[in-house]
């Protein structure tokens, strides 16, 4: 008989590979891509798991804007969304966990505040800002489409502000006189009251998209404006865009954006 294998007599075990690899780094909030003067930026929902603006995403879009201005031939940003849909709001859960965190409100006004300060970043960005649009484009995200230049959506978007319905004013990035400027107070009072949705012919006639088009078009509607737009000289369009911002901000001469985050801070802390 055999005698009995000793711990120390005993072959010593076959170890495993480590892999040492790093691990993969977690998907941006935002993706860049560049061909010439044309910088496409595109919201991704995967470093989320969804389609809305997060403080994440706000603070990439301001990253980006901001790092504009040491890029002066940069002419063009086109904004997108690589989800299925292009934006469906501010992110009310981040909104509702600062108030939790922080009963005074401070934390959520900083946070609401970021949506005001992007949305100027757009609207005084020397780039022609373009808003590429599918699927849909509800509250926040139409805020955000609205301080863009251009606007084009596919033929199947769907459009809605629902704030109200959610018990809340619609107090996201002073948008509201944005959009009140760019389709004017009676149909933007009925949509906002209502919180009825509304069709992309709807959207166009209302000045709210420039153009529609079939999905699969879209990215030619976008490319008939950006070719030309490159070949401009940058000092017009600088000066134009300029000139138009300073005439639409006229006409907002009672602009209470820097309330908003006020006013959103003090409605989520009421009881419900």
């Amino acid at each position: 008989m055999n005698p009995p294998i000793s711990p120390s007599s005993a072959p010593a075990p076959v170890r495993e590979p480590v892999d040492h690899a790093e691990p993969a780094p977690p998907p941006a909030a935002v993706g860049l891509t560049r061909t010439g003067s044309v910088l496409h930026v595109r919201l991704n929902p995967s470093a989320q798991d969804d389609d809305v603006l997060s403080s994440a995403v706000l603070d990439a879009l301001l990253a980006v804007l901001d790092g504009l201005h040491d890029q002066p031939d940069i002419r063009i940003l086109v904004l997108s969304s690589l989800g299925e849909d292009f934006c469906l709001g501010a992110a009310r859960r981040e909104y509702q966990e600062a108030l939790a965190t922080d009963p005074t409100g401070v934390t959520l006004r900083r946070a609401a505040d970021k949506a005001q300060r992007l949305c100027q970043a757009l609207e005084n960005t020397h780039a022609v800002t373009i808003a590429r649009l599918h699927g849909k484009v509800v509250g926040a995200g139409l805020a955000l489409a609205a301080y863009c230049d251009l606007r084009a959506g596919a033929d199947t978007c769907r459009f809605r502000m629902p704030e109200i319905g959610l018990g809340l004013a619609p107090a996201w990035g002073g948008a509201m006189g944005r959009l009140i400027t760019e389709a004017g107070a009676a149909r933007i009072r009925e949509l906002m009251l209502t919180c009825d949705e509304f069709d992309a012919p709807t959207a166009h006639r209302l000045g709210l998209l420039h153009k529609f088009a079939p999905l699969d078009q879209l990215d030619d509607t976008i490319t008939a404006w950006t070719r030309p737009l490159a070949r401009r000289s940058p000092q017009a369009l600088v000066l134009t865009k300029r000139m138009l911002t300073g005439y639409a901000k006229a006409a907002r001469t009672t602009d209470t954006a820097l309330l908003d985050a006020h006013l959103l801070a003090a409605q989520l802390a009421q009881p419900r």
